[in-house]
Order: structure tokens, then sequence, then C-alpha cells
């Protein structure tokens, strides 16, 4: 860009984004078409405008668009979270999922909304839980977040505890309540508001430019923390701020769709292999996530196996076959 300003530029990267952005689109037009209160292709650029008939508008503002906006913002903010943590741990089995972060988050969230109504906002409340995860996960490894089999024995503490926590919450509500939370903690996009898409986009409106600014320095982290340093990628400010970041993007994302889970694991890992580009990806990552979360949804709402279905459960059923992948790859290459 003229003389003053150098951006690399991978083509293959570009590519990928770019069909990733079609796929994206395409998957979010069948979001607003498909089924019973669905509006027709023909008419859709009529009803986005604000024209058309009051049963497609009616659709649009009140069912199928607040649910598509947050699915959308949701799979971005947790392909962020899952490439900013596996860059910074060097670890591909180092997403928030995995390690207990959304189930503590999921905790949090759960006790402002139902055990504290009015007094601690749902967003602070998952916020607050996720926190608390990560830094029982950091003390409990005793090397931080370096060693990745110590990460996942912690990680599966944690979540452990905070599950337990959650039921307990689930067991002193009333039934009503406790069947909304026990929905809501399997993740789920049913009944989503523009309230929630407001939450999830102006979380990233304010993260994602210190998220892309971070892109350089926690690529020269992969190389390690001396030859970061020596470059003056400043490896232990970068990476506090990384996880920092991650943990805020991870607990919007549950605060508004529930802990869903395996996205944040697998988008990052679809990007890589993608792109072939090394760093995080997190523009690909963002996409892939996006992409993930809509056609699980659209999976949930129209496939005859996934009616009725949370999304988080259809998320937990794909990315529990590629955790035990990872875990064989892993462990084959002598890093468990």
């Amino acid at each position: 860009m003229g003389r003053h300003i150098a951006l690399p530029v991978h083509p293959r990267s570009l590519v990928v984004g770019a069909l990733l952005l079609v796929l994206l689109l395409a998957a979010a037009a069948a979001t607003l078409s498909l089924g019973r209160l669905g509006v027709p292709l023909t008419q859709l650029p009529a009803v986005l405008s604000g024209r058309g008939e009051a049963t497609h508008l009616f659709a649009l503002e009140r069912l199928r668009g607040p649910r598509l906006t947050v699915a959308v913002g949701t799979g971005v903010a947790l392909g962020l979270a899952g490439a900013l943590f596996q860059s910074v741990t060097r670890n591909p089995l180092g997403s928030p999922d995995v390690i207990g972060l959304n189930a503590g988050a999921g905790a949090g969230a759960a006790l402002a909304a139902l055990m504290l109504p009015g007094v601690v906002p749902v967003p602070l409340g998952a916020l607050a839980g996720a926190v608390l995860a990560i830094a029982v996960v950091a003390a409990a490894t005793g090397t931080g977040l370096r060693n990745p089999g110590r990460l996942i024995v912690a990680g599966i503490g944690v979540a452990a505890m905070a599950q337990a926590f959650t039921q307990f919450v689930v067991s002193v509500m009333a039934r009503d309540q406790a069947g909304i939370l026990s929905s809501y903690l399997n993740g789920s996009l049913g009944a989503r508001s523009w309230d929630h898409a407001a939450t999830i986009w102006l979380t990233l409106l304010l993260s994602v430019p210190f998220v892309l600014a971070l892109a350089g320095p926690i690529t020269v982290n992969e190389m390690g923390d001396e030859l970061a340093d020596s470059l003056g990628a400043r490896a232990s400010a970068s990476r506090t701020a990384a996880v920092a970041l991650s943990v805020v993007l991870s607990a919007a994302a549950v605060s508004v769709a529930g802990p869903i889970a395996f996205v944040s694991l697998t988008a990052p890992q679809i990007a890589r292999r993608l792109s072939a580009a090394t760093g995080p990806n997190l523009v690909l990552s963002g996409l892939t996530g996006a992409l993930l979360l809509v056609v699980a949804d659209l999976a949930v709402q129209h496939s005859p196996i996934g009616d009725g279905l949370p999304v988080g459960v259809f998320t937990l059923a794909i990315g529990g076959v590629y955790l035990g992948y990872l875990l064989i790859r892993e462990w084959r290459k002598g890093k468990l």
C-alpha cells in the first residue's frame, strides 16, 4: 500500500476465504428460506429491504433473522477464540471447550440468570465463570498453559466441577426454569432475540481490532518464546492478551447461545488445513466457525434426526469424533 504499509498476502488463503464467505451466504439464505415460515428466495431481497408480505417480515424480524445473526456472530467468536488459544498454547487440543473454559462460562451464566436475576448480568456472569475456570486450570497444571497433557487433564477436572455446579443450579430451580436452563446448557439458538445479537456483535466489534493486532506477535510466538522476544514480539505479554481475548469471546458466545461444543476446537484446524498457511489464520477461523454453526443449525432445524435438538448436541456428536482423532494423533507423536 504505497510506500508505507506492506501486507503479506497468501493467495490460497484469499481463495479459501472467498469460498467460505460464499458458502456462508448460501447457508444464511437457506436458513431464511427453508421451512414452513421461510421466505422464498425470489422474495428475499425485497423482505431484507423492508418490503414484502407481513408474514415474511415477521419471520425475518422475529424468528429467522435474530437466530441467524446470533449463529453467525457466535460462530465467529468461537472460531477466533479457538484460533487464539491453539496458537498461544501451540497445541491443537488447547481450545476453550476442551480445557473447561466454556463449561465455566456456562456455570457463571446459569448462576447469574437463575440464582442472581437482575443482580448480575448474564454476560458478566459468563465472563466471571470463564475467568475463574482458566485461572484454576492454569494453577492446577503447575506450568500455566504450556504442557498439553496436564492442560487436558486439568481442563477435564475443571469442566466436571463446573458441570456439577450447573447441575446443582438446575436441581434447585423450579421445573419450568430448569427446562429452559437445560436446553441452554446444551447450546441452543432457539428463541434468540435482537438483544442476544447485539451482545455478541458488540463484543466482536470491540474485540476484533485487538485480535487482528495480535496476529503478527502470536504468529512469531509459535516459533518459541526466546525467538519471539528477540524479534520484539514480547511473548508473555502477547500470550496474556490472546488468552484474555479468548476468554472474552468465549464468554460472550456462551452468554447468548450456551456452551456450544467443539466449534472452537474444529474451526481453526479446518481453516489451517484448507489454507496450508502458517500462523493462527484468524479471519479464516472466524469464517469457518460461522459456517460450521450455521450449517449445524440448519441440520437441527430441517433434518429428521435433528428435529427439536439444541444445536450443541449436534456439534457435540461431530466434534467428539474429531477430538478422539486429535487425541490419537497427538499420542502417536508423543505430545501427550
